[in-house]
């Protein structure tokens, strides 16, 4: 279970985003991902801010990978954000970060959280693929973007 089509959802992705920090842009994201899992946003927020105090998630060309374990969940889902604006990230490269992509799992999720994690973390290295992601005009051809390999692939 690590296809995009698996953990994120459509209702997922959202493209011009505001938000003016990465405290913000947390608050959004844990919003979004509320609806889905049907959590607290607020419980979904602080798991991300505690896991961004053992290090920035911010990995580099303006990406950010923000996740979390979560007690109750049934799988890994993601939410992906493209921002109007970058924000300070503490990223490793100290560049803003534009793109996010949380992932929450379940709490005993060990290797499928890691193999997830991963997989974006592949997919969001992909300079091309940052590229049409950022040129993308709305939600749904962003999440064409994620999953379009993968229907071309089971073909």
């Amino acid at each position: 279970m690590t296809d995009f089509s698996d953990m994120l959802r459509p209702d997922a992705v959202q493209t011009g985003v505001i938000a003016t920090n990465k405290k913000a842009v947390f608050q959004h994201i844990a919003t979004i991902a509320a609806e889905i899992v049907d959590t607290d946003a607020k419980t979904i927020a602080e798991r991300l801010t505690a896991r961004e105090k053992l290090g920035s998630t911010g990995f580099g060309g303006g990406v950010a990978i923000p996740h979390a374990k979560l007690e109750g969940l049934a799988q890994v889902t993601g939410v992906f954000v493209r921002l109007a604006q970058a924000v300070d990230f503490q990223a490793v490269d100290d560049l803003p970060v534009d793109l996010v992509f949380m992932l929450l799992s379940p709490t005993d999720a060990g290797a499928v959280h890691l193999k997830a994690l991963a997989r974006v973390s592949r997919r969001l290295r992909d300079k091309a693929f940052l590229e049409k992601l950022r040129g993308a005009g709305s939600p749904d051809a962003l999440y064409a973007l994620f999953t379009a390999d993968e229907v071309r692939d089971a073909a």
